[in-house]
């Protein structure tokens, strides 16, 4: 199966092309940065798909991030995304930023849980636990700093995602030791690959925000992306 995959719902702008036939990847590109995804995913897109040689409409399927994250971010990934799948006639599917982070780590650390965490401001997280063969523990949520620090009740965990830091500068003195993988942004390759295993019936697409975000574009649109024509 050929994936593009592409994530802008946090500090990041990248792209990949996967083979997940030959468990290769054909090319990629990450950028740093805080804003400017806009601006910079068209271009970027362009350039990993030039560099792969592979056409629009020879890929299997689109993938991109759903947050939570960025509200304009994310949702100028799935633009995006969908834009392509549209002018490629290919599937598209959403993964989202939480499971993105934990998904290197599952079968890695099979005896301790995996938490996701990520900035929400104002002493928030979002938040999401699973064991360390991918198990639910806690289902995703946005809560504070000091509810987040009671899932130290699972045991040593490794605590992944763009707020791993904040939790384990925090996390109570009398738990379990923590393993730390802070990372601004989701691995796009584990996107990928977990767009591939995805069901496009079930992995909609759509911003995925746990709360309300602080603005709205008119009548709740997803902005308009240039689409780019399937060769």
């Amino acid at each position: 199966m050929l994936i593009l995959a592409i994530d802008t719902a946090l500090d990041a702008c990248a792209a990949v092309v996967l083979d997940t036939d030959k468990n290769k990847v054909i090319a990629q590109e990450q950028a740093a940065m805080k804003r400017g995804h806009a601006e910079a995913l068209m271009p970027l897109v362009a350039r990993v798909m030039k560099e792969s040689g592979i056409a629009f409409d020879a890929l299997d399927r689109v993938a991109a991030t759903t947050g939570p994250g960025s509200f304009t971010g994310l949702r100028v990934g799935l633009s995006a995304a969908r834009g392509i799948a549209l002018a490629a006639n290919k599937p598209v599917v959403g993964i989202t930023t939480l499971t993105a982070f934990a998904a290197p780590h599952v079968s890695e650390h099979g005896e301790h849980p995996i938490i996701s965490a990520i900035d929400a401001r104002h002493d928030h997280v979002y938040l999401q636990a699973v064991t360390g063969h991918g198990e639910s523990l806690l289902t995703p949520r946005v809560a504070p700093i000091e509810e987040a620090l009671a899932a130290a009740r699972f045991g040593a965990p490794l605590l992944a995602g763009n707020a791993a830091n904040m939790l384990a500068e925090r996390w109570p003195k009398d738990a379990p030791p923590v393993k730390v993988d802070q990372q601004p942004a989701p691995d796009i390759v584990w996107v990928a690959w977990l767009a591939a295993a995805a069901d496009p019936a079930v992995a909609a697409p759509r911003p995925f925000y746990l709360r309300a975000p602080d603005a709205k574009p008119p009548a709740d649109q997803l902005p308009r992306a240039a689409e780019p024509q399937a060769p």
